[in-house]
């Protein structure tokens, strides 16, 4: 009993950990792994935007590659930096650990689990809560995970973001509410100063990152779903020839 316990603890963690942000409303996020061109938007950002500090070290550019149909001249000319890493090695960057324990107060964490771990809603609304703060080192901070030790690495994107509520409002998303179009009229976070990408444009660019995040924690997902629904199939058609075997076994017992 206790192991199964404990069995059952460990499979929950990932749903716990998604609720991270505590009271904070999380947005919705329906990624879509079947969509390659956001796939491949979404590595470019990654590669460009993230890998900067973080790492995705258990996934590899040659399979990313395979699976979003991206060709390998394309990742080598574009996507890897570094002439010493060929493609088929893990997407890793140059950072030392202990340098990056000292900018950051602790190593930035790889992400190729991170989509598992926290959730696509946690991810998609983490990097659209960033907002001004020059009380922290990075002079931002962040809705979802207050007294966040990174910096906004989409800002120049997405613009200057400030915020008009109190801690307690900007924890249970304090927005205002059209009631006839039910869109939000305003509320803590607003774009003080413009980025080079407008709402939208900001929007579709953390969409196609988090889908990509999303695809690299799970890459054989859709192949596994493929071959699950396979196997029921094959269940099915089992069963009914096992169900007639049966009958044919136990015909003559009464």
């Amino acid at each position: 009993m206790k192991k199964f316990v404990i069995t059952l603890l460990m499979a929950l963690a990932p749903m716990t950990a998604s609720a991270a942000g505590g009271t904070v409303p999380l947005d919705s996020f329906e990624g879509d792994l079947t969509d390659k061109a956001s796939l491949q938007r979404g590595m470019q950002t990654f590669v460009n935007r993230c890998m900067g500090c973080h790492e995705a070290g258990y996934q590899r550019f040659e399979r990313s590659a395979q699976d979003l149909g991206i060709p390998n001249e394309l990742v080598e000319q574009y996507l890897i930096f570094d002439p010493e890493i060929k493609i088929g090695q893990h997407m890793t960057n140059a950072m030392p650990t202990d340098s990056a324990a000292g900018w950051f107060g602790a190593p930035p964490p790889d992400l190729t689990l991170e989509a598992r771990l926290r959730g696509p809603d946690w991810v998609y609304t983490y990097l659209r809560s960033f907002y001004q703060d020059e009380t922290r080192p990075w002079g931002v901070n962040n809705v979802v995970f207050p007294s966040v030790g990174m910096p906004n690495v989409l800002e120049d994107l997405q613009g200057k973001v400030v915020n008009h509520c109190t801690p307690e409002e900007l924890a249970h998303g304090h927005d205002e509410i059209d009631p006839l179009t039910g869109k939000t009229m305003g509320g803590c976070l607003v774009i003080d100063e413009a980025g080079s990408q407008s709402v939208e444009e900001f929007d579709k660019t953390v969409y196609d990152l988090v889908n990509f995040m999303t695809y690299m924690a799970e890459p054989s997902r859709l192949e596994s779903e493929s071959l699950g629904t396979k196997v029921l199939i094959f269940l099915a058609i089992l069963f009914v020839f096992a169900f007639a075997l049966k009958k044919e076994y136990w015909k003559d017992v009464h």
